[in-house]
């Protein structure tokens, strides 16, 4: 993997790094093709439980790289309307592993993006937040699916039709970010975070996520259905037996993931 991405992961946690500090993390092509690559290896690497994305440097990310606006949306197969749109994470990859979003400074459209689509966001008291896209005649097309599913209705229409960009307390006032924190506690908040999420048997995390996601396009009947179904799948994995077993001798689960 080049270096404009970082991954690494320790213990059962994962960290992906934007890292092209000089250009603020715009995302160009190869960043495109690097975050893809990083999010798929925390995709499908069993071992990894929790996510942590962040920034190097004075951004979380800028945005689109202007000069490399084309190789930011990536290059994907099909016809001009068949290519497809769930290319990425930040356009919602079916990842139902838990994702924290360690926001260190600027984060600006496609970085923004990304955070809708994380489970926790904490912001260190420097960052920003905002959806330019409005000041360059293009909309923000998949920040207006989901921002107003994420916070209220004016506070979404405001930062999608005004392309201002909005401080850390404000976006914790709107529940756009969860906690905001000092800049040098940032990356230790979400590790204890972290830590504290490997606690809990991750087939079972991943259920509920994928509930708590899939069930808002449900009927409550369905989604009862579906999800009951889900909880007899994971029930009969051997993590469900260690946590029975586990409470049974009053001892800490060892989860396995399996």
């Amino acid at each position: 993997m080049a270096e404009s991405v970082l991954y690494e992961r320790t213990g059962h946690v994962s960290t992906i790094s934007y890292n092209r500090p000089e250009a603020l993390n715009a995302v160009n092509g190869e960043m495109r093709r690097d975050l893809n690559e990083a999010f798929g290896r925390f995709r499908d690497d069993e071992e990894a439980w929790v996510g942590i994305v962040t920034g190097n440097g004075r951004a979380f990310c800028a945005g689109a790289d202007l000069r490399d606006g084309a190789g930011a949306t990536g290059e994907f197969g099909g016809s001009f309307w068949e290519k497809p749109t769930l290319n990425s994470f930040e356009s919602g990859w079916e990842i139902y592993k838990p994702v924290i979003a360690a926001v260190n400074g600027h984060c600006i459209g496609y970085g923004l993006t990304l955070v809708t689509w994380c489970d926790f966001v904490l912001a260190s008291e420097e960052a920003t937040f905002g959806y330019p896209e409005v000041k360059l005649g293009i909309p923000a097309m998949v920040g207006a699916i989901r921002l107003p599913q994420q916070i209220g209705w004016a506070d979404a229409m405001e930062m999608l039709l005004t392309g201002e960009r909005i401080d850390a307390e404000k976006a914790r006032q709107i529940g756009l970010v969860w906690r905001v924190v000092a800049p040098d506690a940032l990356m230790a908040e979400a590790r204890a975070l972290a830590d504290r999420l490997v606690a809990g048997a991750p087939l079972a995390q991943r259920a509920m996520k994928e509930m708590a996601i899939r069930s808002g396009h449900l009927s409550p009947l369905d989604a009862v259905r579906v999800g009951e179904t889900m909880r007899l799948v994971v029930g009969a994995t051997a993590d469900a037996a260690e946590g029975l077993t586990a409470a049974a001798e009053r001892r800490a689960p060892h989860w396995k993931g399996r």
